[in-house]
């Protein structure tokens, strides 16, 4: 037997130890240094762009740096579609995707790699996608489509397209026979497209499941159906706006009592604010078999899904109750009826005074001296007996200003000048709390005296122009603020072909036009099933930046 000395023993100890130390810190990203911003890029492609003749079962690239796995395997897009799992091996920073099945005989495909793949170390995203087309055959299909997706999340579109025979099937409940991905810019090309008549979507595909989910996907419908005939037939400039194509109806989730007048309605989705009426609302007490109508209801400081609803104090809170809505509808236009929901009773005494929480414009030292509209927004629905003996609207020299009020619902007051106001001038609008009760006779004993301020007019803006086409027949020109969808301006071209958008908020607007082929003076977005078009628009190739004080005068807006 052979003997080993402790101190060897130890010392082939420390060396495993160094070793395995070694190792591990090999594994661990250099410290220091500049974070990682330069996204992934493909270095080379087999088989070459426009091979033809393809009969390998197989394709390779190669990435600039080390990517995501996952996120290749859900970036890769083939187009006609394969059915079946491709095989995908990696070595380094190459890959090879094997076919599922032998390719069918002479034909074009076309691989994209979008813009979902990321590299392993910070996460950082490809600009572009890539695409590459081959062919089994001795020529390359060259038809194709373009186009840009006009959207804020456009990014990672997905773009379907199906081979239209009929005008009888619902091609969204298919997968789409060609599909790429647009960039980050919402630009977007199909490639290598065989000749034939195409229908083409633009698809926030959530599931990335290739099939059009109403539920969860947003999409845009294209305008009319494209047809590919002759050698290298070409369509650009197919535009698309995303819309929600959602058509469940809301629901009556609950109807919970906050107090012995109030209760709180919850519903399954955002309601349209504008539409609320007491008259859509009543209690049944089905113990009695009775129905009661309701004094009030509006949104107040609530959620999107929520409302309040002011109940008559000679409910019978012992009896069985439900709260009956006759009518919903939510943000997108859906519209339910005829529903019910439980009522949770509280026979707690409501005490609370009301209060105003929120104005409109949300700073009134910048109202406009046109046309003004200021708009209170109370927490409670109020009786409206004594309002017009509350309000005084006076310059501050004390001279009365002419005004009539409005009431876009049971807890909002509308205050609207009578004519126009004096530019860069203070005023004043005094509010008495004591005159406005709400349905258990509580009221603040207190005036609010609200200053204001006109703006000067020199704040706005403007920008015009000429548009040349070949037919304006019932074109529209919209002037649309970048920073908010709510902010939007609309004109005509004239008979000189020119156009002009005066006293415009300054800041970024996209510029664009449509063709109102329904004349209803409002841009309609198509639907998907049963297929509606989407009307045809076009967008001015750059973001106009207006700047106060300082108009555009010279655009011209080709429409091609």
């Amino acid at each position: 037997m052979v003997k080993i000395s402790t101190n060897k023993i130890k010392f082939a100890l420390v060396l495993l130890i160094l070793f395995f130390l070694s190792n591990c810190a090999n594994q661990l990203p250099p410290g220091g240094g500049d974070v990682d911003t330069t996204p992934p890029e493909i270095i080379s492609v087999y088989p070459e762009n426009g091979t033809i003749n393809f009969s390998d079962d197989y394709f390779e690239l190669r990435f600039s740096e080390y990517v995501d796995k996952r996120s290749f395997k859900e970036a890769i897009f083939i187009s006609p579609t394969i059915e079946g799992e491709l095989d995908i091996s990696w070595t380094g920073r190459s890959v090879t995707v094997t076919f599922p099945k032998d390719l069918r005989e002479d034909f074009t495909y076309v691989v994209t790699i979008g813009t979902d793949v990321v590299d392993l170390n910070n996460k950082n995203r490809m600009v572009q996608s890539l695409n590459f087309s081959f062919a089994t055959g001795d020529k390359i299909d060259r038809r194709s489509v373009s186009g840009k997706v006009h959207d804020k999340e456009a990014d990672g579109v997905l773009i379907f397209a199906y081979r239209v025979s009929d005008d009888t099937t619902d091609y969204l409940n298919l997968k789409p026979d060609y599909v790429s991905q647009v960039g980050k810019d919402g630009g977007f090309s199909l490639n290598g497209l065989a000749e034939d008549n195409y229908r083409v979507f633009a698809v926030k595909d959530q599931l990335r499941d290739m099939l059009f989910q109403s539920m969860t996907d947003k999409i845009g419908i294209p305008f009319t159906d494209i047809p590919l005939k002759g050698n290298d037939s070409t369509f650009m400039g197919l535009n698309f706006f995303l819309m929600s194509a959602d058509t469940s109806k809301p629901r009556l989730i609950s109807a919970v009592m906050t107090d012995k007048r109030h209760i709180l309605v919850t519903v399954s989705r955002p309601i349209d604010s504008t539409v609320i009426s007491s008259y859509n609302f009543s209690i049944i007490d089905s113990t009695e078999n009775i129905e009661f109508g309701v004094l009030y209801a509006f949104k107040g400081k609530t959620k999107p899904e929520e409302l309040v609803v002011v109940t008559d104090e000679n409910i019978p809170y012992q009896n069985l109750l439900f709260l009956r809505v006759d009518r919903l509808i939510d943000k997108a236009g859906n519209l339910y009826t005829d529903d019910y929901a439980s009522l949770t009773v509280s026979e707690r005494v409501d005490t609370s005074a009301m209060k105003i929480f929120k104005t409109f414009p949300a700073d009134l030292r910048k109202l406009d001296f046109k046309n003004p509209v200021i708009r209170f927004y109370f927490d409670d629905a109020y009786n409206r007996d004594n309002i017009n003996n509350a309000i005084s609207f006076t310059d501050t020299l004390g001279n009365s200003i002419p005004f009539n009020l409005n009431y876009p619902d049971d807890a909002t007051l509308e205050v609207i000048s009578a004519r126009d106001l004096q530019t860069d001038k203070d005023y004043l609008i005094n509010i008495n709390l004591a005159q406005f009760q709400d349905a258990s006779g509580n009221f603040s004993d207190t005036t609010i005296v609200y200053r204001i301020r006109t703006i000067s007019g020199l704040e706005f803006t403007g920008v015009s122009g000429k548009v040349k086409a070949e037919s304006l027949q019932d074109f529209i020109l919209i002037l649309q603020s970048s920073a908010s969808d709510l902010i939007q301006y609309q004109t005509i071209v004239n008979a000189k072909l020119e156009f002009s958008f005066e006293r415009i908020d300054a800041g970024k607007y996209l510029l664009w036009g449509f063709y109102d082929t329904n004349q209803n003076k409002k841009y309609d977005y198509g639907y998907p099933s049963p297929l509606e078009n989407s009307e045809r628009f076009f967008v001015y190739k750059d973001t106009l930046e207006l700047k106060p004080r300082w108009s555009i005068t010279d655009i011209l807006f080709e429409i091609k």
